[in-house]
């Protein structure tokens, strides 16, 4: 059974940076791909970034375009999620999550996923 652990959520002002990561376990990872969602209170949840552990291009939804990066360490089966240049506006549960196969968008194509870890932005 995969596994996936969110951490690096906390309060931060307007313009500050965080880094969330996400241990997974429980199986090869070799052809997964790993996405980062987001959910804020009374909204959907939106796909925020993704990669692919066999490589590949890395892909951002247009809102974190140039502000947030992700990033793997495959020694440690880890993948982190850099955010700059925070806004209010990125205020939400941000969660891990894991599908067989290329990085899709859609969050109902992701099999695994992650309890969440909230982050804030304070203006």
């Amino acid at each position: 059974q995969v596994q996936l652990v969110e951490s690096g959520g906390g309060l931060v002002q307007a313009g500050g940076s965080l880094r969330l990561s996400c241990a997974a376990s429980g199986r090869t990872f070799s052809s997964y791909t790993m996405g980062w969602f987001r959910q804020a209170l009374g909204k959907e949840r939106e796909f925020v970034g993704g990669l692919n552990w066999s490589g590949g291009p890395t892909y951002y939804a247009d809102s974190v375009k140039g502000r947030f990066t992700i990033s793997r360490d495959s020694a440690k089966n880890t993948v982190h999620l850099q955010m700059n240049s925070l806004k209010p506006e990125d205020t939400a549960i941000y969660y891990c999550a894991a599908r067989d196969g290329g990085v899709q968008s859609e969050k109902s194509l992701y099999k695994y996923w992650g309890q969440g870890t909230q982050v804030t932005v304070s203006s």
